[in-house]
């Protein structure tokens, strides 16, 4: 092939990947809560091999607590930024399988594709990120061969199967289905703010493995209390409108900023408020959980 015609194809494969608005990277990111007890998992990843064997298939995680639609939206949040631009998720947490929850494909701003339930998944990363577009999965032509009698296993027969064809480019993110508004289902909670000289979050989530609490306070909202490393908040936590937790917690930089087994307040790699004891389980000793029931309060002290 002359070195005139090879560039001709080039130009024309990059302008159809700019066209249809994504890079073919092949990457597929599993997120559930499954769990891997069972063949759940494998089954959606053997569906994703049988569209295509050159993809490479990762997981996010497959241990959200069953039904929690909150961490299955805040994984994604932590997760979708950093993988390569192109990369397509599948976040299957689905207690609404079966019913007329849609089924969609989010393009971020920063190009990531999600496939997923429209029931408050996207909550997080489609503010975050930003949405580009939205698709309603087309069951007629995106669905597994053979499967229009299982009822209850879209993570494997539609969201899989999807995110596999539009990774190995098999299809077009127009070819999902029909657009629709940009528009997600959202869960109720609390953003974070300031409210003259306190700030109102949420926990966010918890560092599961070592029991620190993580709120959505992020450093820039936090720095107009004019507190400084060494300094003392008053922190306050609520479950819905029942006070669980009020402490004074020393800010640190690190969780040697204070002695073994004592509480203090840090920023996480996230950097967002947090709060931790060192070498200890804070969630576990305070009875501490996350979601957008329980609130944070922070003020100086």
């Amino acid at each position: 092939m002359s070195v005139s015609k090879k560039l001709i194809l080039t130009v024309v494969y990059l302008a159809f990947t700019i066209l249809n608005g994504y890079t073919q990277i092949k990457i597929v990111v599993f997120q559930s809560d499954f769990g891997l007890k069972d063949g759940a998992v494998a089954a959606m990843k053997g569906v994703a091999n049988g569209v295509s064997t050159d993809l490479k298939l990762y997981d996010l995680t497959h241990e959200i607590p069953a039904y929690n639609i909150w961490e299955a939206a805040y994984r994604l949040e932590q997760t979708v930024r950093y993988w390569p631009t192109g990369t397509v998720f599948v976040s299957v947490v689905d207690p609404g399988v079966g019913t007329n929850r849609k089924s969609i494909v989010l393009k971020t701003k920063s190009g990531h594709f999600i496939v997923t339930p429209d029931n408050g998944t996207l909550t997080l990363v489609a503010e975050s990120l930003g949405i580009d577009s939205i698709r309603e999965i087309d069951e007629a032509v995106n669905r597994r061969k053979d499967s229009e009698k299982s009822y209850t296993f879209h993570g494997r027969d539609v969201y899989a199967y999807t995110a596999a064809r539009l990774a190995a480019g098999t299809i077009s993110f127009q070819e999902v289905g029909p657009e629709l508004p940009p528009e997600v289902v959202k869960l109720p909670y609390q953003s974070a703010e300031l409210n003259g000289n306190v700030i109102h979050g949420t926990i966010s989530i918890l560092d599961v493995q070592y029991g620190n609490v993580w709120t959505n306070i992020p450093g820039d909202l936090f720095n107009r209390l004019n507190i400084q490393y060494g300094n003392s908040i008053q922190v306050k936590i609520f479950n819905k409108q029942r006070l669980v937790y009020s402490g004074v917690l020393p800010y640190g930089k690190t969780f040697h900023s204070v002695a073994k087994g004592k509480p203090l307040a840090y920023f996480n790699s996230l950097l967002k408020l947090s709060f931790g004891l060192n070498e200890g389980n804070f969630s576990a000793k305070y009875k501490i959980s996350s979601g957008a029931d329980w609130k944070v309060e922070v003020s100086p002290k």
